[in-house]
């Protein structure tokens, strides 16, 4: 399926795009930037420009100056009006696949968002933050550079992310804090009762985790309790 690209979108030199991508009036993406299939990206938004460093250089990227680490954007994702993601200096920006960015939401440089993220209205990525899969981060939620936010974590409109929120955690305020479990994200995951029961015991630190949960679900506990190694 071929790409509908507004008229008045600039699209740099070294960007790749991939098929039925969308991309509305008066965005600018610039590359090294990599998109992939089925996005739908909408007005005024900036992809691939420079890291928001005071120091750093800020090449002229629509007119074919490239520097930086690039950006990777995957499949189907939502990108709404006014996000901006920046390059990577040490390594590429990453939005994966089935993500939808609302409205001023940023993802700043180096950041990694997982499959299956929401980012509410006006959520800001500090550098270097990795929002793990299925995370729903509330309106207005500003994360701190380097921050780790769980797979499956639900965070509160308005909060301020200081430190690392844990999978499938409910956090709210600032600064933010876990409150609860998110069950209701567990039993999307495919979990029954009993197992979302034994995972609130283990993300509360009073049991093992549970044999037989979903195999992907699995698989991200793993990799958060191996992301330190």
């Amino acid at each position: 399926m071929a790409n509908r690209i507004h008229s008045s979108a600039i699209i740099g030199d070294g960007v790749e795009l991939g098929d039925g991508n969308v991309i509305g009036p008066y965005t600018v993406i610039v590359g090294p930037t990599r998109i992939g299939d089925g996005n739908w990206i909408g007005p005024m938004v900036s992809i691939g420009t420079p890291a928001e460093y005071r120091a750093g250089n800020h090449p002229v990227g629509w007119e074919g100056e490239l520097d930086g680490a690039g950006v990777a954007i995957g499949d189907g994702n939502i990108i709404r009006d006014f996000v901006t993601v920046n390059q990577g200096v040490h390594v590429t920006t990453t939005v994966a696949d089935g993500c939808y960015l609302l409205a001023r939401s940023h993802v700043g440089h180096d950041c990694v968002v997982d499959d299956g993220v929401t980012l509410s209205d006006n959520v800001q990525l500090g550098g270097h933050t990795h929002v793990w899969s299925w995370s729903n981060i509330g309106m207005g939620t500003v994360v701190h550079q380097y921050g780790q936010i769980g797979p499956g974590a639900m965070i509160g409109m308005g909060s301020a992310i200081r430190k690392d929120i844990g999978p499938f955690m409910t956090a709210v305020g600032n600064p933010a804090r876990e409150v609860a479990v998110n069950r209701v994200g567990l039993t999307r995951r495919g979990c029954d009762e009993g197992q979302a029961d034994a995972v609130e015991e283990y993300l509360k630190k009073r049991g093992d985790l549970p044999a037989g949960l979903p195999e992907e679900l699995a698989a991200r506990f793993a990799a958060w309790e191996g992301r330190g190694a």
